[in-house]
């Protein structure tokens, strides 16, 4: 499936030079699964968009328009992804916001992989990254264009067989992995990082801290707490389960940590059915057209 696009409502590839997004980062985006031609958690990205948009002082982009141009992309595609991109829009050179400068609204659709689906089954190989993400609590949790950090700490490893590396802050506690959140349980407590600082608050993230707190989980998940803390790597590392999450992946099991092992799925396999019965992360499905 060729990679389909919308600019401001046109079915166009090109964008302005003087687009802020491209000379700043200046901007936020989304990305979202499409599964039997729905959006999975659309009003949860919509609401973390317009978080994010009022944060930055960016105009919110109106969620009837938004929605108007999703559907028309995915009205022929069963699977996919979807990614909202809303940048300041077209402006002179210098950090000065122009006045009354217009957002630039990007949609596009992007064709599903099926190597998601099986990491959901088998798991993941990860790996401790040696960049350490800056702490910066005005940005912490929202979905800006400034991902630079991710990059670097993603271009540290070319080994196919490595599906996510781990990211810790600059006093050594673990934040996130390069794309996705990060969980580990111990007894019946689930624990993931405080992001008051830095990261990004996925929405698979709040959706399993949701139905984890107020749900009833099968069998020996009945009781099961949720903890944010700070969480050092040898604290991750003495874990029980571990995760990752986002909303593309939905959740992967973490089999390996560099050459540490982890073989206990069980709590996590019972995650991933919750969240798929309340259609909050994809489906195992062979389908991807």
């Amino acid at each position: 499936m060729a990679i389909k696009n919308l600019i401001n409502g046109k079915s166009v590839d090109e964008l302005t030079a003087h687009d802020r997004g491209l000379h700043y980062g200046d901007g936020l985006f989304e990305t979202i699964t499409v599964e039997n031609k729905q959006l999975l958690c659309w009003d949860e990205h919509l609401k973390r968009l317009e978080r994010g948009c009022v944060k930055l002082n960016i105009a919110v982009p109106d969620k009837n328009i938004l929605k108007n141009e999703v559907s028309a992309l995915i009205k022929t595609k069963s699977r996919g992804v979807i990614k909202i991109i809303i940048s300041r829009g077209g402006g002179g050179r210098g950090y000065k916001i122009s006045e009354n400068i217009e957002p630039t609204r990007i949609i596009s659709l992007y064709p599903w992989s099926s190597q998601y689906d099986k990491n959901s089954s088998s798991g993941v190989k990860t790996r401790i990254c040696s960049y350490r993400y800056a702490k910066n609590p005005f940005l912490a949790g929202i979905k800006h264009l400034n991902r630079l950090e991710q990059i670097l700490a993603r271009s540290e490893w070319n080994d196919d067989s490595i599906a996510e590396g781990i990211v810790m802050d600059s006093e050594n506690y673990i934040i996130e992995g390069t794309m996705s959140n990060i969980f580990c349980i111990i007894g019946k407590t689930l624990y993931t990082p405080d992001l008051s600082a830095c990261g990004i608050e996925g929405i698979v993230r709040e959706k399993i801290i949701e139905l984890a707190s107020n749900l009833k989980f099968k069998d020996d998940l009945t009781s099961l707490n949720v903890e944010i803390k700070k969480i050092p790597l040898e604290f991750l590392m003495n874990a029980e389960e571990i995760f990752m999450c986002n909303s593309i992946i939905g959740v992967w099991p973490v089999n390996i940590i560099d050459k540490t092992k982890f073989s206990n799925h069980k709590k996590t396999q019972n995650i991933i059915k919750t969240l798929q019965e309340y259609n909050s992360i994809p489906k195992l499905c062979k389908n991807t057209n």
